[in-house]
């Protein structure tokens, strides 16, 4: 963990996770193994904030899947499930649910592409049905319509 991090009392850190400088983890987020938080990124845990207005009763679920990257300065805007091995680019908005492997940027975040587990984008494009080795694994990578996932040697 990096300097001035804060972690909440109903939060789940899994193996190998590395959080960053000044990232707060608010409760009702799960991290699972090998997610790595950029520096200054951002989450919430309401949806709707108001300082007059207590709704710790309304704090929405967040769940970031194993090997996740969430880049620098993006914000995860709670309720939402970032998938495996998914990319946030830096100072993305991430404002609904993420498909594995997916690389998201902008704001709000659009999907433009494919990332593996090794941390390079595929060649694959968004939709359609291909195929994709890696060349620095040999994972092989199989696109079903809008659905990456990953054929186990």
């Amino acid at each position: 963990m990096g300097q001035n991090v804060f972690v909440g009392n109903r939060v789940v850190v899994g193996d190998n996770v590395k959080i960053q400088n000044n990232v707060s983890v608010y409760d009702n987020v799960t991290l699972e193994n090998d997610v790595f938080c950029g520096p200054s990124m951002v989450f919430t845990n309401v949806y709707n904030p108001r300082s007059a207005v207590t709704r710790k009763d309304e704090y929405r679920d967040t769940l970031v899947k194993i090997g996740a990257t969430l880049g620098a300065n993006c914000t995860i805007v709670c309720g939402v499930t970032i998938g495996e091995y998914a990319f946030v680019g830096a100072g993305s908005v991430i404002n609904k649910n993420v498909p594995d492997f997916a690389l998201m940027v902008g704001v709000p975040a659009k999907q433009i592409g494919w990332m593996s587990r090794f941390g390079e984008r595929m060649e694959l494009p968004l939709t359609g049905d291909a195929t994709y080795v890696c060349p620095h694994t040999s994972d092989r990578y199989v696109l079903k319509g809008d659905h990456v996932s990953l054929v186990e040697n």
